[in-house]
């Protein structure tokens, strides 16, 4: 059986190359993720977790990135809370990558240094506006970072200057009832700061113009108001230790 035969079957969220010209067809442009997230270009002799790993395409790339030790942890996608998505896909990749990336069933808000330790590097990527405990989620993902956490979310809210959360009950961001709440920048940083990050460094914010331009597609698509669909955004944050 060819690579590409062997993994036809799964419905893939990321696109990992396996080599061999062959790409898993994931929704997810995921290398495209690597430049907003200013993903370390050397990760050589870092330890690095994945909270929220999904198909794993982040930890595969820590790996080849020259990370000593990976761990990826899921629960929610690894448990088919998502239609069609399951590990499957991250056993697969792993597999035919012939990788030594780690994998831990685990809830995010059981992370703690008891549970998988201490970690150089840690990425939480897609997976804080899905809780209801956005600032329980950060302090569970702080207790196990030795240097560099890289967080990764969606925004809300962002037109405000003091701290604010919005909190959504009927899928209000993006039709999707399991997305849950979403901070602006200041509540971010001052959630990490409180943490015990020394330094927060913005390394990425869509920003006021690619809300505005998607404002009417959202009002469209989802019945979200302009003046709700123009504080929406992502951003991706490194809070160093």
């Amino acid at each position: 059986m060819t690579k590409q035969q062997s993994i036809s079957h799964i419905n893939w969220f990321h696109r990992i190359d396996l080599g061999e010209g062959v790409v898993t067809p994931g929704d997810d442009d995921s290398a495209a993720k690597l430049t907003k997230l200013n993903f370390p270009e050397d990760l050589s002799g870092k330890t690095f977790l994945d909270i929220g790993a999904w198909d794993g395409f982040f930890s595969f790339e820590a790996e080849r990135r020259g990370a000593s030790r990976v761990l990826a942890t899921d629960s929610f996608v690894w448990d088919g809370n998502v239609p069609g998505k399951s590990k499957e896909g991250f056993l697969a990749a792993r597999s035919l990558l012939k990788s030594n990336v780690e994998d831990l069933h685990i809830d995010p808000l059981n992370v703690s240094p008891q549970t998988v330790g201490m970690w150089d590097v840690v990425l939480l990527a897609g997976v804080l506006y899905h809780l209801k405990h956005p600032w329980l989620l950060i302090e569970r993902a702080a207790s196990v970072t030795r240097e560099l956490l890289i967080l990764e979310t969606a925004t809300d809210l962002n037109l405000m200057v003091r701290p604010a959360i919005a909190i959504y009950t009927r899928g209000e961001l993006g039709g999707d009832p399991t997305n849950m709440c979403a901070p602006n920048l200041a509540a971010l940083k001052g959630m990490l700061s409180d943490c015990g990050f020394r330094r927060v460094e913005v390394v990425y914010n869509s920003g006021l113009a690619k809300s505005m331009l998607s404002a009417g597609m959202r009002f469209l698509k989802y019945g979200s108001t302009p003046f709700a669909s123009i504080q929406q955004g992502r951003c991706a944050i490194h809070a160093f230790r």
